[in-house]
């Protein structure tokens, strides 16, 4: 298992963590098996996405902004903490991904990426990437 620090510098943001997921799955030897990726955090998360074209990212950013703005009717205010919407779009892209693995390289599609999701940055953050041989 591995922790990876993710910095980010806007309050929501798509990053493309592919390449860094890959290396991690490399390195790690396995052939066959399955690679899981986790977010500990409730306004983060982790999704599986178009990364040839960066429009598609920020057409999701806005599409995220429109189903859960930042200044919507939230209860959630406790703490100096206004970040409900925050909380509503890391349930809607979720916190965790499970890539198969075969000859040593995660199953992506073609133009599949990984993209960590911040909803309340900027942060540093962390991504838990677990990578399971199969027996």
């Amino acid at each position: 298992m591995q922790r990876l620090s993710v910095s980010t510098g806007k309050r929501t943001e798509l990053i493309d963590i592919t390449q860094r997921v890959a290396r991690v799955v490399g390195e790690s030897g396995v052939r066959q098996g399955v690679c899981i990726l986790f977010v500990p955090h409730t306004s983060a998360a982790v999704t599986l996405n178009e990364h040839a074209d960066p429009d598609v990212a920020r057409d999701l950013e806005d599409w995220m902004g429109r189903v859960a703005p930042q200044k919507g009717n939230w209860r959630h205010i406790e703490f100096g903490e206004e970040n409900a919407d925050a909380h509503i779009k890391t349930t809607i892209a979720g916190s965790s991904q499970a890539i198969p693995i075969a000859d040593g390289k995660m199953l992506l599609g073609t133009w599949q990426g990984i993209f960590f999701c911040e909803f309340d940055g900027p942060r540093r953050r962390d991504l838990i990437v677990q990578v399971l041989r199969d027996e």
